[in-house]
This record gives C-alpha cells, structure tokens and sequence, in this order.
C-alpha cells in the first residue's frame, strides 16, 4: 500500500483529500504545521508527498528546498498545493522541485490522476534493472537511484534524475523539449515547456562545474532543445 503524506493547514481539505485517497486504497496521513513537516516525513517516509504553499509555522517553498537538500528524503515526488495561479508561483514551485503542481479550487478526480500518474512514473523508474553510467566525472547507479559527481552523491529531484538519466543515454543527440516534457512528465501534464528549462538549469547546477573553462554536460541548440555532450 502507498503512503501519502498531506501537509495542509486548512482541515476540511485536508480531510476531503485524505478521505478521497483512502478509498482509492492508499495509506495517508498528514500534519496541519508546516514547522514539523520534516520531522514527519522523515519518520513516515511517504512514497509522495501533497503539499500546500501557504501554511503556519513554515511555508511550503521552505520545506520543499529542505526536502530535496536531504539526500534521505529528496526523491520523494512532491505535488504542490497553491491558492495562487500566477506563473509566477508555479514556476517558482517547480525550480525548487516540486513534481507537479495543482491550484485550488480543485477537483479530487483531478487530484487523485495527478497522484497516481507521478506514483506510476516514480514505480516504474525505480522497477527498471539498468546499469550503472559513467560519463566524465558522473557516476549514474539506476538500480540505486543514486548520482555521484567525483565519488561525492548528489541531491537531485525525481524529475532531475529522470532528465539525467534520459539525456546521458541519448547523448549526442538533440531532443526537444516537447519529447523532454512527454518523456519525463508525461503525456498527461498540464504544463508547458517552460517547465523543462527549470529543470535542466538546476540539473545544470549539480553536475556542472561552476568554473567557465570546467566540465559542461548539457547543451543548448537554440530554438530546438539540448543535447547531452559525451566529451
């Protein structure tokens, strides 16, 4: 049985959604203060977490950036619960690393597809038997689930992982970002491109170096996509 987390202050709907993915046979529980949001998830270690923005104690952007800083908790998928629908928040949500996001009011057939779409993904990207990839100063252990960069492991989101791991084993070759965004998200995402360049810049951040003249792996083709460069 999955374990779903809800972080979310407002009890009706916190109990509205705990209700609703009960009955679709999930195992749910939740906090209502966003200050010992952490301490519960690392004690419950939910297979995803529902999390509100807005919220007492600390806010949901907080604790999302303190989830994927912990390299225990930080594949997690997070799907984002917001009042606000400014593209300015949602994408905000997503450069943090949040997986999906949703806006209230929403619908509960709405929220539990989107709950059972980033579970199904997240199944099978941890199902897959692969072995490991090295490329550079990266080392990709699919079956772990893990990135190293010069033997040291890396904090990266689901999604980050997923683009990873899809680009290095098509590298040297362009892909778009309409296949970046069918490929990782799904062909059942309501987003938009833009949220694939969120991605692949604080992917870039991790396993690049910093330094102008250091190891870049991502490329951009300019009105195409990227490629990932192999030397």
């Amino acid at each position: 049985m999955k374990k779903i987390l809800i972080i979310e202050d407002e009890l009706n709907i916190y109990e509205l959604i705990k209700f609703n993915l009960k009955t679709h046979g999930f195992d749910v529980d939740g906090v209502q203060d966003g200050g010992i949001a952490i301490e519960k998830i690392l004690d419950y270690l939910p297979d995803l977490i529902i999390l509100d923005l807005m919220l007492p104690g600390k806010d949901g952007i907080s604790i999302c950036r303190e989830i994927r800083a912990n390299s225990v908790i930080s594949y997690i998928p997070v799907i984002m619960l917001t009042a606000k629908s400014e593209e300015f928040d949602k994408v905000l949500g997503l450069e943090i690393g949040a997986d999906d996001y949703i806006t209230k009011p929403f619908g509960i057939k709405e929220l539990c597809a989107r709950v059972k779409a980033v579970l199904r993904r997240t199944e099978i990207l941890l199902s897959k038997e692969e072995e490991e990839i090295r490329i550079g100063d990266l080392l990709i252990e699919p079956k772990a689930f893990i990135v190293y960069k010069n033997g040291e492991k890396l904090a990266l989101t689901l999604k980050e992982y997923e683009l990873l791991v899809f680009l290095a084993k098509h590298r040297g070759q362009v892909l778009t970002r309409d296949q970046l965004l069918d490929q990782i998200w799904g062909y059942d995402y309501y987003g938009e491109t833009r949220t694939v360049d969120v991605h692949i810049r604080y992917l870039r951040k991790k396993i690049e170096d910093s330094a102008e003249d250091g190891r870049k792996y991502i490329e951009t083709v300019r009105g195409v996509g990227y490629r990932f460069v192999e030397e």
